[in-house]
């Protein structure tokens, strides 16, 4: 795996770097948001470390400009330590995962391999209904009409979708988008759902996305 650490902390910077070059990484590393968002934009990269507090351009900045863009490199972001709202707010930008600072560099390695696994097979559009969903190009369309959706919005829509009308419960929501560290507001499925909701069903007659009262939720594409 090639690593694009953006971090203006020299030192654990460079002791990142030569760590993982011991682990088989091979390793760029810049101290600076902005020369970090050119590097990111070349797409030269499987996964971007990417520290928040950040000279020229923060964190939160430069993965939103990289997603804005189209660059869907995995970013594992690098949040304060306790710092829950850094942790929400890199996740809602885009980021795919965070470590708080000070962290493990064992647990940052095997978070690093298991982004890696994500991306070596290009996912399949996926075609259902009068919706298709390219996750590769970040891309989702209802009857032909491009739909523009957020990063989490995106992911809590291709879970449901892959059920292909089976029940999802919050709490496997919860894991699969929001991942198995999270520690919020159980009730920001419901949230993100009405958020869904707002920009898939809200003009169409046929509504996709259905609530099933005390279990959760579920796509029908056939009207019932």
């Amino acid at each position: 795996m090639r690593v694009l650490m953006i971090e203006d902390e020299v030192t654990l910077a460079d002791a990142v770097r030569r760590g993982l070059i011991a682990e088989g990484f091979e390793v760029d590393v810049v101290h600076d948001g902005k020369r970090g968002l050119e590097l990111g934009l070349e797409r030269n990269h499987d996964a971007i470390v990417l520290d928040i507090l950040l000279p020229g351009l923060n964190g939160f900045k430069v993965c939103e400009m990289l997603r804005a863009a189209e660059v869907w490199t995995p970013i594992l972001m690098l949040t304060a330590k306790d710092g829950e709202y850094d942790e929400a707010e890199s996740l809602d930008t885009g980021a795919d995962d965070f470590l708080s600072k000070p962290f493990s560099f064992v647990v940052l390695v095997a978070r690093l391999r298991a982004l890696g696994r994500r991306t070596q097979v290009r996912p399949a559009v996926l075609e259902l209904g009068p919706i298709s969903l390219d996750p590769s190009a970040g891309s989702c369309s209802r009857d032909g009409v491009e739909i523009s959706l957020t990063r989490r919005e995106y992911a809590l829509f291709e879970a449901l979708l892959r059920r292909e009308g089976a029940v999802a419960s919050k709490q496997d929501l919860l894991r699969e988008v929001w991942g198995n560290s999270f520690e919020g507001d159980p009730n920001i499925v419901e949230v993100y759902v009405g958020y869904l909701r707002k920009k898939i069903d809200a003009d169409a007659d046929h509504k996709l996305i259905h609530t099933v009262r005390g279990l959760g939720y579920r796509i029908v594409i056939n009207a019932e």
